[in-house]
């Protein structure tokens, strides 16, 4: 008797292998995500700076939870969507001005600035990297402000510790030293050419964008004449 025997049934239909079908395209993709994170972040600010503009920097929010809630989350959002971005190196440095934040010693000085004869002007915060001085400044024009200078250092790629070392409380002919009054840390959480957004120690949340002057320390020149600090005239905030 003849052996039999049986083998695999074999398909006449045979599929090349195409590699540009069946590999993955890992740089198209890359670019995809990349441009739609750019999207996602660019349409979150626009979010944000939507939600703080008529906030009175923050004075209208204290009164209004669900619009307070509406923008936390909005600056949540951001940092999620920014956490691997560094932001703590010289792109840091500048004349930074207040737009919005929860701070609420900052809120009850500019709410009460008619204890000075005048409106709050700009709240500045001044940073320089290279030399690790961080100030603060509110200025009640024309002749006023409020002055804390700190030492800071850089503590990761987005977060910066300081430490409080003087402030003086200045007017027309008139000078306040006052003893510095603590330490922290803040988070800028996002930087680009226009804005930062940063959470601190605290919980307070912060915006603020780069002025269009650069401020000059007036209070370490030891100028025995008056010298007007208006933040009108862009020749008192030239650069040293």
């Amino acid at each position: 008797m003849a052996a039999s025997s049986s083998f695999p049934a074999i398909s006449n239909t045979f599929s090349p292998f195409n590699p540009v079908t069946q590999i993955p395209k890992p740089r198209r993709t890359l670019t995809t995500r990349s441009s739609l994170t750019s999207q996602s972040l660019s349409s979150a600010k626009s979010n944000l700076l939507h939600l703080i503009s008529d906030q009175n920097r923050g004075i209208a929010t204290q009164s209004d939870p669900q619009k307070l809630s509406q923008i936390i989350d909005a600056i949540d959002t951001i940092a999620l969507i920014n956490r691997d971005q560094v932001t703590t190196d010289n792109s840091l440095s500048g004349t930074w001005r207040l737009l919005w934040t929860t701070e609420k010693e900052q809120l009850f000085i500019i709410k009460n600035a008619s204890f000075f004869g005048t409106k709050a002007g700009d709240v500045l915060q001044v940073i320089d990297v290279e030399k690790r001085n961080l100030n603060n400044v509110i200025t009640f024009p024309p002749d006023g402000v409020f002055f804390v200078r700190s030492d800071m250092e850089i503590a990761s790629s987005q977060r910066v510790n300081f430490r409080f070392t003087s402030a003086v409380l200045r007017g027309k002919g008139w000078e306040l030293p006052l003893p510095p009054f603590g330490q922290g840390w803040f988070d800028s959480v996002y930087l680009d050419g226009d804005i930062r957004v940063a959470k601190d120690i605290r919980g307070d949340y912060l915006v603020v964008d780069r002025a269009p002057y650069q401020w000059k320390d007036f209070l370490r020149r030891k100028i025995a004449v008056d010298l007007p600090l208006t933040v009108n005239r862009a020749s008192d905030f030239a650069a040293a």
